[in-house]
């Protein structure tokens, strides 16, 4: 029997013009997009620009608007829900073995699981982008990829940018894309001396044009609000494993106060997605199913396609960009 693993892209995957094919070709892709639209109507995020719609940014832009965190969160999410109505139905027909997402995407992977309704995903997804985005405002904070380094010399430049800081000051790790992609978030000055003195441990870095310090300690505001947000949603039983970006294994399908916690410790805690896809994968092969599923990502880009082939060469994901 063949089973099938979809994969959830997070923000940095948003294209101007994401979602329009899918809405072109499917009435009921173009149906869920007129909801998240009714959705989005009305709210601050669609207030600050004109009272545009969600699917009028995402078709037409421009970059830099889509691109706002409390704007590209929304249209992901929507965009990613819309690809899935609009597959083939063999493909829906499949047994899903698993959903996994990439930061935000993991609100993707659990409304597939059958967590929470499409508007109550669509409404917390709103709340946490409008969070993050806030939380950036306030705080001077950015964040800085490293290349071709590992969790110990991530930790390294961390602790050597911090020596002599200011009060206040952090940089964790944030993202542990695949071997040899870490992303380092926290104050800007941090993120400065992280640049400075990353080449001592033998790393390349770069500063990432970024709203805000990202899954770090000066996200903590939105994640405290955002805990109130997850206490208003009712969350179903998983009906399928949606794996966790905080501890890189499976959500437990019948806890929802566990899962509305490792929510809110997502946005302070490093997004594992690499450790997520190689125990996934482990999974699979120790139960003899590895051959028999299929990779699939959901719109928009394949990012997350780029990401497993570092992680292993053997695994192939299909992505699902257009029609």
């Amino acid at each position: 029997m063949t089973h099938i693993v979809f994969l959830c892209p997070g923000q940095g995957a948003q294209a101007v013009g994401m979602a329009k094919a899918w809405c072109d070709a499917s009435p009921k892709a173009k149906a869920l997009l007129d909801e998240a639209d009714r959705i989005f109507a009305g709210s601050a995020a669609s207030a600050s620009v004109g009272g545009r719609s969600l699917t009028d940014i995402a078709f037409n832009g421009p970059i830099d608007v889509l691109s706002r965190t409390d704007i590209s969160q929304p249209a992901l999410f929507a965009a990613a829900i819309a690809c899935h109505h609009a597959l083939p139905e063999e493909l829906r027909a499949l047994s899903v073995r698993a959903v996994a997402g990439l930061s935000l995407g993991e609100y993707t992977a659990l409304h597939l699981a059958g967590a929470f309704s499409f508007e109550d995903g669509l409404r917390l997804v709103m709340r946490r982008g409008q969070l993050m985005q806030q939380a950036a405002e306030a705080s001077k904070g950015g964040m800085v990829a490293l290349i071709g380094g590992d969790e110990a010399q991530a930790n390294d430049v961390c602790a050597r940018a911090l020596a002599g800081a200011a009060a206040g000051e952090c940089l964790v790790p944030a993202n542990f894309n695949a071997p040899g992609q870490i992303v380092l978030s926290g104050s800007i000055e941090a993120c400065d001396r992280a640049v400075a003195v990353s080449g001592d441990v033998g790393v390349r870095a770069t500063k990432l044009q970024v709203a805000g310090a990202f899954h770090s300690p000066l996200m903590a505001p939105a994640a405290e609000k955002l805990g109130e947000a997850l206490a208003k949603v009712q969350i179903a039983a998983l009906k399928c494993e949606v794996w966790s970006n905080v501890t890189a294994r499976p959500h437990d399908p019948a806890n929802p106060e566990l899962l509305r916690s490792l929510l809110v410790d997502q946005l302070v805690s490093p997004v594992r997605w690499a450790q997520s896809c190689a125990n996934l994968l482990e999974v699979l092969g120790t139960s003899g199913t590895r051959t028999t599923t299929a990779f699939h990502e959901l719109a928009p880009g394949n990012v997350l396609k780029g990401l497993m082939r570092r992680i292993d060469k053997t695994c192939e994901v299909i992505p699902h960009d257009a029609t």
